[in-house]
């Protein structure tokens, strides 16, 4: 049982450094070839896992060298067009200007309540309102409204708000983020005299902080506090 175990772990932080070396990419925005890398990996994992008499080394080989070819496509797909279009595919059209283009849905294989869901989800439940639709390699539909049915923004109104960054965080869990003080040019006793000021006493008892850039402090107390 102790050797299954220890077998299992090896395979398990194995197949986790190399979904890392390939990228975040591969979790968020799968492509074909990384789905088939993927897929073959966890399977050639499973096996020597489940079966002591299988050679470890059998089982780690073919991961390695999974792991090698997906860097090198990676890389021939970086500098090459054409490699991208073989190894991806390309975007299809299937709205143009609110109306449905039929020969894309049948090439693609995608059907009318598909769309409609993904035009849902984006609250567009009008196809009249689509000025394009676009099935994207990884299989995600990205929509752009027509110009009317956009929602304004400053810039329509001549409007320049002022910039806003990301907040920075000072305290999260009870524990404190030296980096965030030192990012901000603030010290920890700014930071206490703040946090008096919302009736926190004590940093532990913080749940989360933030600043944002402008000036504004967000805390929020753990509950059993």
């Amino acid at each position: 049982m102790l050797i299954i175990i220890t077998r299992t772990l090896i395979l398990y932080a194995l197949v986790v450094v190399a979904l890392r070396i390939m990228g975040k990419r591969e979790i968020g925005q799968l492509q074909p070839f990384d789905l088939v890398i993927i897929l073959m990996i966890s399977e050639l994992a499973a096996i020597p896992s489940e079966n002591v008499g299988i050679p470890l080394i059998a089982g780690i080989i073919p991961i390695l060298v999974l792991l090698l070819a997906s860097i090198l496509l990676g890389q021939i797909e970086m500098k090459s067009e054409r490699a991208r279009a073989i190894l991806n595919g390309t975007p299809s059209i299937l709205i143009e200007r609110g109306k449905i283009i039929e020969s894309e849905l049948k090439r693609n294989r995608y059907n009318l309540s598909d769309l409609l869901e993904e035009l849902r989800i984006k609250n567009i439940p009008n196809i009249a309102d689509v000025e394009f639709a676009v099935l994207e390699t990884n299989g995600q539909v990205s929509v752009l409204s027509k110009s009317f049915k956009r929602p304004l923004t400053p810039e329509d109104l001549n409007m320049s708000p002022p910039f806003e960054g990301l907040p920075t965080v000072l305290i999260m869990d009870g524990k404190l983020n030296p980096a965030g003080l030192q990012h901000l040019s603030k010290d920890i006793q700014w930071l206490k005299d703040e946090l008096e000021k919302q009736s926190v006493n004590r940093i532990e008892d913080v749940l989360l902080a933030s600043l944002d850039t402008s000036e504004r402090l967000f805390v929020q107390k753990k509950l059993n506090c």
